[in-house]
């Protein structure tokens, strides 16, 4: 059965069995890499995307309940997306593993919170994880998006 799915703004139809993750659709059949494989058990939020704009863990969302909807990953942004200046500017990226999901989680929460508190942007990256410890630039780097957006 094939599924439809609009991924970065283009239509795509995946014929992948309807439980395997997103996440091994995106990197296996997609070839969009950018979206890491951590846990696999959606708690780490490396694998982290936007379904209908929602940040959402792709490790553990079966792509047969995916049919009709628009996905995001990290290379919709073209490296263009004041929050990826802004994490340069702060030094944020360390191993840089857990960047991709990190900036797509933060994108999530200014799409709905555009002048976030620092109790929003601890609620909203809870569930990325950053083995090298960079949340205090982290969340200056959102602050800092926040602060040039539109």
């Amino acid at each position: 059965m094939a599924i439809s799915l609009t991924i970065n703004g283009q239509a795509v139809q995946v014929t992948a069995p309807a439980e395997t993750p997103l996440l091994w659709v995106l990197r296996d059949e997609l070839m969009l890499t950018g979206t890491k494989y951590g846990c696999g058990i959606a708690q780490c939020g490396a694998c982290t995307v936007h379904i209908n704009g929602q940040a959402t863990k792709s490790c553990q969302t079966p792509v047969g309940s995916l049919d009709g909807m628009a996905i995001t990953t990290i290379e919709q942004f073209g490296g263009n997306h004041p929050l990826q200046s802004a994490w340069v500017r702060h030094d944020v990226p360390q191993c840089g593993y857990c960047q991709s999901g990190q900036i797509m989680a933060a994108a999530a929460l200014l799409s709905h919170t555009p002048k976030p508190t620092d109790a929003d942007i601890d609620a909203a990256m809870a569930g990325n994880i950053c083995r090298c410890g960079t949340y205090q630039r982290v969340r200056a780097a959102i602050k800092d998006a926040a602060g040039n957006q539109g």
